[in-house]
């Protein structure tokens, strides 16, 4: 016979755990489920718990995608491309993920970009412009920056 209380209690368990993790920091549906799964939890369970979680706002994708676009664009200068492609491999909506980029303001992202290609640049002295430009091109394009934003910065260094 089953113990409806124990399951319950389990369950509360389990619970506060999984809030307690998601308190930390933030984290995408995938991960919680993931940690649900760790303590044992058959899916009906999880898929119960996760739920609750996200009711209660422990858990919320489109708050998970803008922390992570802060977070990989202050801390790693990612761009856009690059930012987007790690939320998509996060499972996050393209609706989050458009919600996520709103976060880097143009004058930011400019400043950034132009910040990455002087420091390249600064690197590679002695090297012809030619060379220069298209290392350092491949270099923020490797960040996740657009071609066309790239080119435009760099029209403006001298031939």
């Amino acid at each position: 016979m089953t113990n409806d209380k124990g399951i319950t209690t389990w369950k509360q368990q389990a619970k506060v755990k999984a809030a307690k993790y998601c308190a930390y920091q933030e984290r995408t549906q995938q991960e919680v489920r993931d940690k649900l799964y760790s303590y044992g939890l058959y899916s009906d369970m999880v898929e119960e718990i996760l739920s609750e979680l996200i009711s209660d706002g422990f858990v919320n994708e489109e708050r998970f995608a803008q922390a992570y676009v802060r977070g990989k664009f202050r801390s790693n200068k990612w761009g856009r491309i690059k930012i987007g492609i790690g939320l998509r491999q996060k499972g996050i909506s393209d609706y989050c993920i458009r919600s996520g980029l709103k976060e880097i303001s143009e004058a930011d992202y400019t400043d950034t970009l132009r910040s990455l290609i002087q420091k390249k640049w600064n690197s590679m002295e002695g090297e012809d412009t030619y060379t220069r430009k298209h290392k350092t091109a491949r270099f923020v394009q490797g960040k996740g920056y657009e071609s066309e934003i790239i080119w435009k910065v760099l029209g403006d260094y001298e031939e």
